[in-house]
């Protein structure tokens, strides 16, 4: 079975995915902030299923000049990501989460010793919104 996600759908889940890999890589800027980057960046492309299709191109329209701005869009959308999934594709709703949890913990694991309290935080605030649909 194929599944097609309209153009917008797409956009909001590459916001999401993509969005949390940046956040997670501004909460890390005083480790490694490339390191988290491509590290989250790897787990994404990383992805198989219907999302690996997906997440296999990075948003075009992500910016934000603060962190902040960045995460009233990213936050917003991985809740938003995650309710469409469940509502039309609950099998492909896991593996978003699944997929999206993982780059959060490789951009943790690119930092030397212990994640910083920032890291963690932020990978909270990722979880929550997850968790929000």
């Amino acid at each position: 079975m194929s599944i097609t996600f309209s153009e917008q759908d797409q956009t909001t889940l590459r916001t999401a995915a993509w969005g949390a890999v940046y956040l997670m890589s501004a909460a890390g800027a005083a480790g490694s902030a490339h390191k988290a980057a491509t590290n989250g960046s790897i787990a994404l492309t990383s992805a198989t299923g219907a999302i690996g299709h997906v997440l296999a191109k990075a948003p075009k329209n992500l910016s934000g000049k603060t962190v902040a701005a960045l995460a009233d869009q990213v936050l917003p959308a991985l809740t938003a990501s995650t309710a469409l999934l469940k509502q039309h594709t609950p099998d492909q709703a896991d593996n978003f989460r699944r997929t999206v949890t993982v780059a959060i913990d490789a951009a943790i694991q690119s930092q030397t010793g212990e994640p910083s309290p920032t890291m963690t935080d932020m990978a909270r605030k990722i979880t929550e919104a997850l968790d929000a649909a």
